[in-house]
This record gives structure tokens, C-alpha cells and sequence, in this order.
């Protein structure tokens, strides 16, 4: 009985821990002031698109896209779109993130969440 405990917890610690550490966003690093810096421009700059604000769209885009070495975003890719205009207007905030140089080009995506 104390083994099945035992490895009840232990299951439950690692996968805690698993969960946890996918909410990092893995650009941010080379986002000024971080990722809640990053979180925060992602929801000012928002516009909810009125087509999905109409019919109650809420979810999360998924956008793929290049941190150039120089900082610039290139190649934006909406990898899961939701609907609406989600993903347009997901597209549209990531062309306007400014990055600090990581001096080497990788290829990364973000999350963006709609909620009415």
C-alpha cells in the first residue's frame, strides 16, 4: 500500500512540474523586460476581431515565425487559428513585437488567447 502511494505522489509531482513548465514562452528571453512585458503588449496592442466578439469565439492561436538575428520577425505562420479573425488579428500583434538581437536566427512560436 505505501509503494502505491509512494508512486502516486511521485507521479502527481512530475507531471506538476511538467505542466508548469509549458507555460513559458521561449522568445520572450529576448523580449525587452521579459514575458509578462511581452503578455502585457500582446493584450494592449489586442483588438477582439467583431466577427468573433459577435459570435462568442474564444480560444487560443497558436503563431509560428522567425526571430531574425538582428531582432526583426520574419516568415509569421498562423499554425492554429480559432476563427473569427483570431488568427489575423494574432498575425497582426506579432508583426509588430520588436525583439533585443539574440545574434542568431530561430524559428519560435507564441500563444495568443481570446476571452470574452
Amino acid at each position: 500500500m505505501k509503494k502505491i502511494i509512494v508512486a502516486c505522489f511521485l507521479f502527481a509531482l512530475s507531471f506538476s512540474s511538467f505542466a508548469q513548465s509549458g507555460k513559458d514562452i521561449p522568445s520572450a528571453e529576448y523580449y525587452p523586460g521579459g514575458q509578462d512585458s511581452l503578455v502585457a503588449f500582446i493584450y494592449e496592442t489586442m483588438v477582439y476581431p467583431p466577427m468573433a466578439k459577435r459570435n462568442r469565439v474564444q480560444g487560443e492561436c497558436i503563431v509560428n515565425f522567425v526571430i531574425e538575428a538582428d531582432g526583426t520577425v520574419s516568415n509569421i505562420k498562423v499554425v492554429k487559428n480559432i476563427g473569427g479573425g483570431c488568427g489575423d488579428e494574432a498575425k497582426r500583434i506579432v508583426k509588430e513585437l520588436q525583439f533585443n538581437a539574440p545574434g542568431y536566427r530561430f524559428e519560435t512560436s507564441i500563444p495568443i488567447k481570446f476571452k470574452l
